[in-house]
């Protein structure tokens, strides 16, 4: 090892180690630490932590929460680890919107404050700003968390308050929001309207838009992270036959939507976006009545033959399906105020 550049070191053996265990090597000497601390080190090893055995599920319980990796074996969780929250919060206030590598963005419901957040290495921002931005409102914003093509973390928020649009993005990199123009129709901003958190893929923020669950109008709304500018996609061809949700999902950069349709038996059919057409992949048969409470704020994920259909509360429903193993979980990116989040374990931090 004393022989090997220190190049080779930080670059080919230390980016593959776990996140806390680069935690760890910081403290080794400062040399070790300006390396660690360097952009390209973190997004080299954040590229190399998006593996099965790197992802968590937490699960939020009043003062405190857990983490729990998952066992694909057992169809369940491993042992938790508990720790309380790095920010000041109170009993059942914080609400996960959305994650992407690491990073959560959260929101404080009784402030209304919006937080990006890492629970591997527990640093947060926060950002509110005393302009009234970076706060959130549930059930009327929507936010998306990506990553633009020089590498900076960004945050789409989009605010409806009482017939006025506001569409903004957060800069990580110059730690600043700005207000971007909305051009989509301008129905799909009254409050009649349900958006889906954000689900990056491909250089592209995509949303669901549902007049309403029985019905009514539905959509996919897409935003081009470089340009900046919102299309929109039709929906995959599902019945409109009782509750009608699509959940989307990136699995190896490619979208796909968990697209459940019924009432009291539940079918859902797995759907991949190519080009402005979606291609049904596969499909589930019926899965037993599950509460309306329950099903309405279900992640979805899947491997090795299985779906695991979780709830807001942590249980987990196991379907068996005959399909070939897919290599590792795939999470949904749909956390809309809830008490779940399946994430990566990175290094990335919530600010430079």
């Amino acid at each position: 090892m004393a022989d090997l550049p220190i190049h080779t070191i930080v670059f080919e053996i230390l980016t593959r180690l776990p996140a806390k265990d680069v935690g760890r090597s910081k403290s080794v000497c400062k040399q070790w630490y300006a390396f660690l601390s360097t952009q390209d080190f973190i997004r080299i090893h954040c590229s190399r932590s998006l593996v099965s055995s790197n992802q968590r599920v937490l699960l939020i319980d009043d003062l405190t929460c857990s983490v729990r990796p998952i066992i694909s074996k057992s169809n369940d969780y491993g042992p938790s680890s508990i720790f309380t929250f790095p920010f000041h919060h109170q009993n059942n206030d914080v609400s996960i919107l959305s994650h992407l590598n690491g990073l959560l963005c959260v929101c404080l419901n009784h402030t209304y404050e919006l937080l990006l957040w890492n629970p591997t290495t527990t640093a947060f921002k926060r950002l509110s700003t005393p302009d009234s931005h970076g706060f959130y409102i549930n059930n009327l914003d929507v936010v998306g968390l990506y990553v633009d093509a020089d590498d900076d973390y960004k945050v789409l928020h989009i605010k409806r308050r009482s017939g006025v649009l506001g569409v903004y993005v957060y800069s990580r990199e110059v730690d600043s929001w700005r207000n971007i123009p909305f051009i989509t129709r301008q129905e799909y901003l009254s409050p009649h309207f349900n958006w889906s958190a954000g689900t990056f893929c491909g250089g592209t923020l995509y949303f669901t838009v549902c007049e309403c669950w029985l019905g009514g109008t539905k959509r996919v709304i897409c935003f081009d992270v470089n340009s900046e500018q919102f299309k929109e996609k039709s929906f995959p061809p599902v019945p409109s036959i009782g509750m009608v949700q699509g959940v989307l999902v990136n699995v190896k950069n490619v979208l796909h939507m968990f697209a459940s349709t019924g009432m009291f038996e539940m079918t859902i059919d797995l759907w991949t976006l190519q080009g402005d057409y979606w291609i049904k992949v596969l499909s589930c048969p019926p899965i037993p009545p599950i509460s309306l409470s329950l099903w309405c704020d279900i992640t979805h994920y899947v491997t090795n033959g299985n779906w695991f259909v979780m709830t807001k509360l942590g249980k987990l429903f196991t379907i068996e399906m005959d399909m070939k193993p897919f290599e590792c979980f795939y999470p949904v990116s749909w956390f809309r105020g809830f008490k779940g989040a399946v994430f990566v374990q990175t290094i990335v931090s919530p600010c430079i």
